[in-house]
């Protein structure tokens, strides 16, 4: 197995972290932060000169020994020298804090272990008082740092200086203590809180599910998920939709159908169940099935986003972009908050240790620009404020996005005016008003809530503009229809950049006598109004990139950009669904030296474009990559590999790397999947690949 280095951050007091940690607990509002390891040290010589050193990790079991093992790893070769910044510095430990923060019952775990000594297991509390360690709070934390360690692995938002990242579920004895303490939470699961699109997290909606589904879709045991749940749905039916879930992702659509169609007769307004039986629609071709649950749904749960976000979807599969509009600005948006990320003391000294095996040459050389790289960063690209959003916000925008990319721009543009109040529409109402002196309240029929005209349907066809149902009529205050639509104005002006067509078909003004028109109408919200700014951004900094490589190339000039700009380039073309320009721009970001951002990009493509070859060479080097930051674990690689192994065969997959001009030990590095491979018996792995 290849070594693993430990990275260290060193105080400028001893103890100043773990202070600071729980100084910060009370404002933990998530999941928390990384597991704390923090060591004291002493000079092995004249055992004086304490130093505190700390670092972050994530995947050590919590719920026994494994804490004071993990911490007992920390300490061997003691007296030996160790390089701190080309010196040599000789340190023992002399104790070590493990602190696991628990999110139902809000306290810190922490084991205390010293050396040569016993070891402490205690609770700190948002306060400051120590409290025991009961079996309830062990189970509760165990099942924290599990969630932590599967949901965040591959989290940009949570990359910090000194994190250590392991398999919190390495093999099938992890796995059946792991289902043990779930099959005792998953009741109380919605305490363990939501991901950004669920605003009140459920009973099946909440990240103990998302880690579990999360964890079969690594190691493909479906059949030990369907074992939990169906003994959970003894207790409680409602968790027929987790277990119907588990079923088609597994192909048993026959028991699916059977499980669904008795569930929905028992509860016909469970929205994960409408929710699932939708999606299976989607999958064999029945839109029109699909859209009747999906409404159905979003009627069971409409302060949720995700069924209206899948009733969006739906309305785009159909083709019909004009609802898919209508139901997206209806779309219930929710505020993103950040990870439980709190701030540390300044540190003395920070030690990003470099393992000497597993790490590739280029990772090493490449880790600082080369002589007379550009360094420079258009700041046009830097302020793209799409690459910013997160949660709904992001996800509402893919939606956009995706209408975009199948009907274009112009036409995205004149379906935004039919079913979205113009600027120059509310200029034009307001001046007949003033003119005839008539309340403006009598001609705005300015309805905000598109959602039952979304779900309900319209008197009109695609792409016809009609009334609305009687009974989706209201009237409201003049004030409301918000001057912030103006934002088509400016999409108006600055669209000759990219199609000169555009001026003409997104200015539909109001003539004078015609307030009727706004009985089909609706407000665009803010946030949506924003989206389309941010889309317009995108694309108009697109193809200004796009028109200058062309001149570029047609002049035979070399086209240069630094390294992040190609990287910002490669996101904006993926986020526009452009994939061949995604692929050209971060292309051109690895031939200036190694870039991680670049690699991620092109695994995504490579897997939608089912290239082995470049998956597999695309995943050694991140896995390398990430070795050499103290990442272990990455759920997007470890799926990767199992993708390979069901497509290719682990023994093929096995000739192809050790065939290849790597180093032995990142082979060796490799090894590890295919561990995960014979442990969860992924389909392609062959018996005659062990050893």
């Amino acid at each position: 197995m290849v070594a693993t280095a430990v990275p260290e951050i060193q105080e400028s007091e001893i103890g100043e972290s773990v202070n600071a940690r729980t100084a910060a607990m009370a404002g933990f509002h998530a999941l928390g932060p990384p597991d704390l390891v923090h060591l004291t040290k002493v000079h092995a010589r004249t055992g004086a000169l304490e130093a505190g050193t700390y670092h972050y990790v994530t995947g050590i079991d919590t719920s026994s020994a494994s804490i004071a093992a993990y911490l007992n790893t920390l300490t061997y070769a003691p007296g030996e020298g160790q390089v701190w910044f080309g010196k040599v510095q000789h340190w023992n430990v002399q104790t070590g804090v493990y602190c696991c923060y628990n999110s139902i019952s809000r306290v810190d775990l922490r084991v205390k272990v010293h050396i040569p000594g016993s070891v402490e297991t205690f609770v700190m509390d948002e306060s400051g008082q120590k409290h025991q360690a009961t079996d309830q709070l062990i189970l509760e934390t165990y099942v924290c740092s599990v969630i932590r360690a599967m949901l965040y692995a591959d989290d940009d938002d949570y990359n910090i200086t000194a994190y250590r990242r392991f398999n919190p579920l390495p093999n099938r004895e992890a796995e059946e203590k792991f289902f043990e303490a779930a099959e005792k939470m998953f009741p109380r699961g919605w305490l363990f809180g939501a991901e950004a699109d669920v605003q009140v997290p459920t009973l099946l909606s909440n990240n103990l599910t998302a880690t579990f589904f999360k964890y079969l879709e690594l190691t493909g045991r479906y059949s030990q998920g369907v074992n939990l749940l169906e003994k959970l749905r003894a207790k409680e039916p409602e968790f027929a939709a987790l277990l119907g879930r588990v079923f088609l992702d597994m192909d048993e659509e026959v028991k699916a159908v059977q499980l669904l169609h008795t569930s929905i007769g028992a509860s016909p307004r469970d929205p994960n169940l409408l929710d699932l039986q939708t999606r299976f629609c989607v999958s064999k071709g029945r839109l029109d099935f699909a859209l009747a649950t999906a409404k159905r749904a979003v009627h069971a749960a409409p302060s949720e986003f995700g069924p209206w976000a899948r009733l969006v979807k739906t309305y785009i599969d159909m083709q019909d972009f004009q609802s898919a509009l209508l139901t997206l600005n209806s779309c219930p948006m929710f505020l993103f908050q950040n990870i439980d990320l709190h701030r540390m003391p300044p540190a003395q000294r920070v030690h990003l240790q470099i393992s000497s095996e597993g790490v590739l040459q280029d990772i090493i050389d490449d880790a600082l620009p080369a002589e007379g790289e550009t360094l420079t960063i258009d700041p046009t690209l830097q302020r793209l404020p799409a690459a910013m959003l997160r949660g709904t916000h992001k996800k509402a925008y893919e939606l956009l996005v995706e209408i975009a990319h199948e009907i274009g721009w112009d036409m995205l543009l004149k379906y935004r005016s039919k079913v979205f109040i113009m600027e120059e529409e509310y200029r034009a109402l307001n001046s007949e008003s003033a003119a005839a002196g008539r309340p403006k309240s009598n001609h705005v029929r300015a309805d905000s809530n598109a959602s039952r005209v979304a779900v309900n349907g319209r008197r009109s066809s695609v792409n016809g503009v009609g009334e609305d149902n009687d009974d989706a009529k209201s009237t409201t205050a003049p004030e409301i229809v918000k001057p912030e639509v103006s934002v088509d104005a400016n999409l108006v002006k600055g669209s000759e950049d990219i199609h000169p067509g555009d001026q003409s078909t997104a200015t539909a003004s109001t003539a004078p006598g015609t307030a009727t028109t706004f009985r089909s109408k609706r407000l665009c919200e803010r946030w949506l109004d924003n989206l389309f700014m941010n889309m317009y951004e995108d694309m108009r900094v697109y193809t200004m990139w796009r028109v200058e490589m062309s001149h570029y190339k047609t002049a035979e000039v070399p086209y240069k950009k630094s390294l992040a700009e190609w990287e910002i380039l490669g996101a904006l073309a993926t986020r526009l669904k452009h994939v061949d320009e995604a692929a050209e721009a971060y292309d051109q970001a690895l031939s200036i030296r190694f870039s991680a951002r670049a690699l991620k990009g092109l695994l995504t493509i490579y897997q939608a474009r089912k290239e082995a070859n470049g998956v597999l060479d695309t995943t050694i080097k991140l896995s390398s990559y990430n070795h050499r930051w103290y990442k272990e674990f990455s759920p997007t690689l470890v799926v990767s590999m199992k993708g390979l192994v069901r497509e290719e065969g682990s023994q093929k997959l096995r000739n192809m790397i050790q065939g290849s001009d790597y180093s032995a030990s990142v082979i060796e590095l490799m090894d590890d999947y295919f561990d995960l491979a014979r442990q969860f018996r992924w389909p392609g792995y062959e018996d005659d690949d062990e050893k």
